[in-house]
């Protein structure tokens, strides 16, 4: 049996998973305005707590969930898709 030469620790694993998720949210945190070809939307929250997200998506694998306003047909959502070239920034927020 072959020893693992770069043996992966759950901290190592942890911070690449976090990572992912960072990218994935991209730019989104409450107050940001962006907008794609879905719609204009409104970041009001965003969680990275898996089994909230979980929840809130009613997904098992979800690893966060954004809760948005969507301006265009004014209603109040949650989303787990990831930031894509598509998607747009109208208002940044510090």
């Amino acid at each position: 049996m072959a020893a693992n030469l770069n043996p992966a620790t759950d901290a190592d694993m942890n911070e690449a998973l976090r990572q992912v998720v960072a990218g994935q949210i991209g730019p989104r945190k409450p107050g940001v305005v962006y907008d794609n070809a879905d719609g204009i939307f409104e970041v009001l929250e965003v969680t990275t707590d898996r089994d909230q997200a979980r929840r809130i998506l009613k997904r098992r694998a979800a690893q966060f969930a954004i809760v948005v306003h969507d301006r265009t047909a004014d209603t109040v959502g949650a989303i787990g898709t990831a930031w894509t070239g598509s998607d747009r920034v109208l208002k940044a927020v510090a």
